[in-house]
């Protein structure tokens, strides 16, 4: 073919036609079985014609044709090879017969074996992995799917877990429902395992590997959901109610491999007939709070439908997340926090530099702003054009500036982080929040409204830039971009107060006659100080503390400061920041 003259393939049509071929007939049992070294599934077709009645004249020196007929006994696949007869030698085209059907033969071969597969980089277009990379992970991972970047916070959290992985996780959460009325166990139980089958987050686990600089998320086909049953109702109602609590701290305390999912896990614990205790304990990596309503939803769906997921619609994968952020202008983000932090040369510091380094489990105080207080709040915000989130930042600010003798202080705030420009964001399931600084400067000369309107302006320019991580900018701006307090204000999606670890325990219609009685949780930061309030039935406010840096007695103070704090914006918005007590 090599040498063969273009100039004569006009003429080509006018030469008599040689055709050779093989039917594919299926491969005999000894060979499917793999007892065969050389699989006998070709029958030769023949030559000079080569199961057609009348050779077709061809237009080039080679033309191959793959035919499929529907048989009685099943597909058959014919090959066929034809040519000029006078241009190639049948020898010849019988060796690229035999090579393509050989060719074939190992293919189908290699895929149907155990062994055969695995996965190349360009696979997982989101990471930058070389062939190695993929093998180890493939190594370590039995049933990988897909590997993912990791989100700046995750990022930090993982370091939080890996730091020392001997001591406390303070980032493993537990959500806690009481339920009352005729549990379908079975069901119940189902339901999660779906949900777990249904979503990839869940299904994730998280690596660092050698010569790559960022970890990474990896995504298993499939996970067990773990599941733990006590009957605790031999025991009267408070024995059972301690016994409950105990087997949920010692859940929680529990590590999850953050290497090996799925990192959640559940605890049913029947205290009684018809009451239960659900405590799901999972590791904040995988989560954020905006997703608990989401599951629950799901989870109660799925449960009256009696374990299935299939009326539920369809999801918006987590990755289109993570392509987008991908997507960002890290240059312009840079930027921006550069000029927003530029001035701000010390740390803001509640806590001695040099206190124990060790994780601790924190504690909290809860307080709520009085009927008159919330109204009063409202009419702040509507008449100022502010949010409420920027009034408790202020309050805050001026809280952390008493503490640290400071009018320039930046604290933490745990952002959302769901872009508008992502569709479906508002219901995925996945980890999108980001820790970022805010930085308040005060003037004692300046009215609590122009204290308002200047925080909100700083924010508002900055929210296109919430995606960038905590530490990079925090190389970028210096040392007045380390702070040791953190604040979040939980605006979710309708009904989430009643599943979000930390809510107030209450009553809610649960599905098929259950009823939810207790809605509540454990958790906890690494923060001294953190501060997280919601809007639902009036300001509520939880502050969680260090206890080895603060006491119960001083943290119910700072709950008081800043809740007359509040009172002094509320009541006078024209007043100089200054005389607020």
């Amino acid at each position: 073919l090599r040498h063969l003259n273009p100039d004569t393939a006009p003429t080509l049509a006018a030469l008599p036609t040689a055709q050779i071929g093989f039917n594919y007939l299926g491969r005999t049992p000894a060979a499917a079985a793999g007892q065969a070294d050389e699989p006998q599934d070709w029958a030769p077709l023949g030559s000079g014609g080569g199961g057609a009645d009348t050779p077709i004249p061809v237009m080039h020196a080679l033309e191959a044709m793959g035919i499929v007929h529907d048989l009685p006994e099943g597909p058959r696949l014919t090959l066929s090879l034809a040519w000029p007869e006078r241009v190639l030698d049948e020898a010849a085209v019988r060796e690229l017969v035999d090579g393509w059907a050989a060719m074939l033969t190992g293919i189908a071969t290699h895929t149907s074996a155990a062994v055969s597969g695995g996965h190349t980089p360009s696979d997982f277009p989101l990471i930058a992995l070389g062939q190695g990379h993929v093998e180890e992970l493939e190594a370590a991972t039995p049933g990988l799917a897909e590997v993912l970047p990791v989100t700046p916070l995750q990022e930090g959290l993982l370091f939080h877990a890996l730091f020392d992985e001997s001591d406390t996780d303070v980032y493993v959460e537990q959500m806690i429902l009481g339920l009352e009325g005729p549990l379908d166990v079975q069901a119940l139980r189902a339901s999660w395992q779906r949900l777990l089958d249904r979503h990839a987050p869940l299904r994730a686990g998280f690596r660092q590997l050698d010569g790559l600089g960022d970890p990474v998320q990896v995504i298993v086909e499939h996970a067990d959901m773990p599941w733990q049953e006590e009957d605790l109702s031999r025991l009267a109602e408070d024995a059972a109610w301690a016994e409950s609590d105990r087997l949920g701290i010692a859940a929680r305390a529990q590590r999850f491999d953050l290497a090996a999912p799925p990192l959640l896990r559940i605890l049913l614990v029947k205290l009684a007939p018809d009451r239960y205790r659900m405590m799901m304990t999972l590791h904040h990596i995988l989560l954020d709070g905006w997703s608990l309503p989401i599951l629950m939803q799901e989870l109660w769906t799925a449960y009256e439908a009696g374990g299935s997921t299939a009326g539920l619609p369809e999801i918006t994968p987590y990755r289109n997340y993570l392509e987008w952020l991908g997507r960002q202008d890290k240059e312009a983000a840079r930027e921006a926090w550069r000029q927003e932090l530029a001035g701000a040369d010390e740390p803001t510091l509640v806590a001695p530099v040099e206190r124990d380094a060790a994780a601790v489990v924190t504690e909290e105080v809860t307080g709520a702003a009085s009927a008159e207080l919330s109204e009063a709040l409202d009419d702040l915000t509507r008449a100022h054009g502010v949010t409420l989130n920027t009034v408790v930042q202020a309050a805050w600010a001026l809280v952390v500036g008493k503490l640290t003798g400071r009018r320039d202080v930046v604290f933490g705030a745990a952002v959302a982080g769901r872009p508008l420009d992502v569709p479906g964001m508002e219901s995925m399931l996945g980890f999108f929040i980001n820790t970022v600084p805010v930085r308040v400067e005060f003037d004692p000369a300046h009215t609590v409204a122009e204290m308002l309107s200047e925080l909100q302006s700083r924010q508002s320019a900055l929210m296109d830039y919430q995606y960038l991580g905590l530490s990079e900018v925090q190389r970028l701006a210096g040392p007045g971009a380390t702070f040791d307090t953190l604040m979040a204000f939980e605006n979710f999606p309708a009904g989430a107060h009643e599943q979000s670890p930390g809510a107030d325990e209450g009553q809610a219609d649960g599905p098929s006659g259950l009823r939810v009685v207790e809605a509540g949780g454990r958790e906890s930061t690494n923060y001294p100080l953190g501060l997280v309030a919601g809007p639902v039935g009036g300001l509520t406010m939880r502050l969680s503390y260090r206890p080895d840096v603060f006491d119960a007695a001083e943290a119910q103070e700072l709950m008081r400061w800043l809740l007359r704090v509040l009172e002094g914006m509320a009541a006078d918005p024209q007043g100089r920041v200054g005389r607020l007590g």
